[in-house]
């Protein structure tokens, strides 16, 4: 037997051996990245950690093929790029002290090392102040070839091809390819809604749109609006945990959980602890125990926690992929937050909804023939007995309609009949008149169906019965409700009003017709020049962009007229646009921005959520933002000054800013900006308020977002100055 074989049994035991470091890194490579999400979430970390507002992702066969990560951060230096993707090699410490307090995502250094040994990395980078970028191509750990001097934008671009290309075990676990782009897309959606300060974007390489799209917002609700839908938003709470009087323990904890009218077949639940998003099973386990007893059983909950604690009472070394932390007296911390959602959700538990079948009138027929009449019942002996109400009766033959349900709503049976009859001559005349209608889709009647189901009944006696008092400034209106007043956002509530009402017109709106067709391009070109988001992209990809718009739009130029009256002609012209409201024009200031919406935004493939963000777009096209010139009432004036060279200095007084020269302003572009806001605020009051009585139905959302805000009540104010 030679001496390195395998010891038989019971003979003498195996040798050790040292392993070569090509197989000790490829072992370690394969621990730290499992799967193409793996590495799409160490890259998005790292863009983060290096302070970028703007994240990119492209993906191609599920992260098998491509994975590429651009990002707008401080980049890399150029004498740091021979050892990038050397095992443990970081910038985000040097001792292992520095753990306690790490505030970073990542400290090991393996990531980059780890994708080198399983993929073909390509890292493109770019400093500020430096004149152009560098790219070099690293494998197995080292550089390839000495970085090649290239044109870049600011920031990073790493590019991980072909990954577990020498890996056959464990690309044939991952043989679809599409299995990890939703883990990557849920990846992407948590960061997206956690930090609110830098705009997200994921696709599959070639699409022209994103699946995730999030911008920058001042609001937690926002982002999860932008990434989960509203439909998530209108029935989140708010809910906040701190521990600081503690003496052994500091930590807080705020959030958004769904309430116990939140449907849902899985539970979301986005947990961050420092920043750093992780799981905790034992919090997840904890939070659906207390759900359970409130919702139905096949309902899960939706959960976003952001939990803050001191960097010493947090061990974040615990996990290979670092998905896990341990943190100091977490049993502790886990009862709390457990008590915490309990309270708060027994609090808000005074409301329920449910979704309830329509009663279908038809089949009432027979019981209403017995209407006011008995049914003599016969005993077994052929005796009769005396009448008894059908609505009394028990049903024992299952053949008998006389035992139905139905025939307990006597009163009601009649009218109903009355009104599903009226209904049916209506929908008759109506399909004869308009053939549309009578093909109509059930998509629409969904989203229509949902705006009945989600209508909040006190904001929507308020609008029916409201009194229109003025404008408040350039946002908010004040309306007089019997003994409140209320501030408006007007934005808002058009908004709303609009998107109702292109669903309510779907298919029969009237038309405007503009005066010279507005070619597609141009319009696409100008929005992508105003997008400050664009604002590194140059200007050939943004033209590139612009003609895939077009072409988008032209293609589904047919659906959009016949639905909602936007006629594209076949030369890409935009010729007519729909009437949403009678006698309302919206500002063509904002058009360029509603046509790129319409050519980025649009899920095209899935017919309801085409439905639904197209009213979106259309809704928020028609509102009645204020306009682009400012508001040249008061201080405002000073900004139609010819010479603007005074607003530079400071210290100058108000009064001298307001005293001006009417040589000074330009007095053309002046009168263009109080004839805008002046029809504002006619439209305000003579259009948008009267149509709001009519057809508004104000979601559960407008409750709580600030659209509609109580300052003011009589009954109140009168208590107090009865007192002076």
């Amino acid at each position: 037997m030679e001496a390195d074989d395998p010891a038989p049994r019971g003979g003498a035991p195996p040798r050790i051996r040292r392993l070569e470091e090509s197989v000790v890194n490829r072992i370690a490579a394969g621990e730290v990245i499992q799967r193409p999400s793996s590495a799409v979430k160490e890259l998005v970390e790292n863009s983060i950690d290096a302070g970028a507002s703007t994240v990119s992702v492209t993906v191609k066969d599920g992260g098998l093929k491509l994975i590429q990560v651009s990002d707008d951060g401080h980049g890399i230096r150029c004498e740091d790029l021979p050892i990038l993707c050397e095992r443990h090699t970081t910038s985000k410490l040097s001792a292992y002290e520095d753990l306690q307090t790490i505030k970073s995502m990542g400290f090991r250094g393996e990531a980059l090392a780890s994708m080198t040994y399983v993929g073909h990395v390509t890292v493109t980078t770019i400093t500020e102040g430096q004149l152009h970028g560098y790219r070099v191509s690293y494998r197995d750990g080292v550089m390839e070839n000495d970085p090649k001097p290239c044109a870049a934008v600011k920031g990073t671009q790493v590019m991980v091809e072909n990954l577990f290309y020498n890996m056959v075990a464990r690309r044939k676990t991952l043989q679809n390819s599409n299995d990890d782009y939703p883990k990557i897309v849920d990846f992407i959606s948590r960061f997206a809604v956690h930090h609110i300060n830098v705009n997200f974007s994921c696709r599959k390489h070639g699409a022209n749109r994103a699946d995730v799209h999030s911008g920058t917002t001042s609001s937690r609700l926002d982002a999860i609006r932008n990434v989960y839908g509203a439909s998530v938003v209108r029935d989140l709470m708010e809910i906040q945990v701190s521990d600081e009087n503690a003496v052994d323990e500091i930590f807080k904890m705020d959030g958004f959980i769904s309430n116990a009218n939140y449907v849902a077949k899985k539970t979301t639940m986005i947990l961050f602890i420092n920043d750093r998003l992780v799981d905790c099973t034992s919090l997840k386990r904890a939070t659906e125990f207390v759900y359970s007893a409130i919702l139905p059983q096949a309902s899960k909950p939706f959960i976003y926690m952001s939990i803050n604690l001191p960097p010493e009472h947090v061990d974040v070394n615990i996990h290979p992929t670092k998905k896990e932390v341990s943190l100091l007296n977490q049993e502790r911390i886990i009862e709390k937050i457990k008590d915490a959602i309990e309270e708060k959700l027994m609090n808000c538990n005074n409301t329920r909804i449910f979704q309830t079948q329509a009663l279908n009138s038809s089949a009432l027929t027979q019981a209403n023939t017995r209407k006011d009449k008995g049914t003599e019942v016969s005993t077994p002996t052929g005796e009769k007995s005396q009448k008894i109400p059908v609505s009394q009766m028990v049903r024992t033959d299952p053949r008998d309609p006389s035992g139905r349900l139905h025939t307990y709503w006597q009163g009601q049976t009649s009218n109903l009949e009355k009104k599903s009859d009226l209904v049916a001559v209506r929908n008759i005349v109506r399909s004869r008149r308009n053939p549309k209608d009578a093909g109509d889709l059930s998509s629409r009647h969904e989203l229509v169906t949902e705006i009945d189901s989600n209508l909040h009944p006190g904001l929507f006696d308020i609008v029916k019965n409201c009194t229109y008092v003025g404008v408040a400034d350039e946002v908010f209106a004040l309306i007089q409700h019997n003994t409140l007043l209320y501030l408006v956002n007007v934005v808002n509530v058009s908004k709303e009003l609009m998107y109702q009402q292109a669903l309510c017109r779907f298919g029969n709106f009237n038309a405007i017709q503009l005066s010279e067709p507005a070619p597609l391009l141009e319009l696409l070109t100008m929005a992508l020049k105003d997008d400050e988001s664009m604002s590194d992209v140059n200007e050939k990809e943004k033209l590139e962009i612009a003609e895939v718009n077009t072409e988008i739009l032209k293609e589904n130029a047919e659906m959009i007229n016949e639905y909602f009256s936007i006629h594209i002609d076949q030369g890409g012209n935009l010729t007519r646009l729909p009437v949403v409201l009678d006698q309302y024009t919206p500002d063509m200031d904002r058009l360029p921005e509603f046509m790129l919406t319409l050519g980025n935004d649009i899920a095209w493939d899935v017919e309801k959520e085409c439905f639904r963000t197209a009213a979106a777009a259309i809704g928020n096209f028609y509102a009645l933002h204020p306009p682009i010139l400012p508001n040249p009432s008061g201080k405002g004036i000073r900004l139609y000054k010819k010479n603007k060279d005074f607003m530079e200095s400071a210290g100058q007084a108000d009064n001298d800013l307001t005293s001006t020269d009417e040589d000074d302003i330009d007095q053309e572009l002046l009168a263009e900006a109080e004839a805008a806001w002046a029809q504002r605020e006619w439209t305000i009051q003579h259009v948008l308020f009267p149509s709001m009585r009519l057809f508004l139905k104000p979601p559960k959302s407008m409750a709580t977002d600030g659209t509609f805000v109580q300052i003011a009540s009589l009954d109140k104010l009168y208590k107090i100055f009865e007192r002076c």
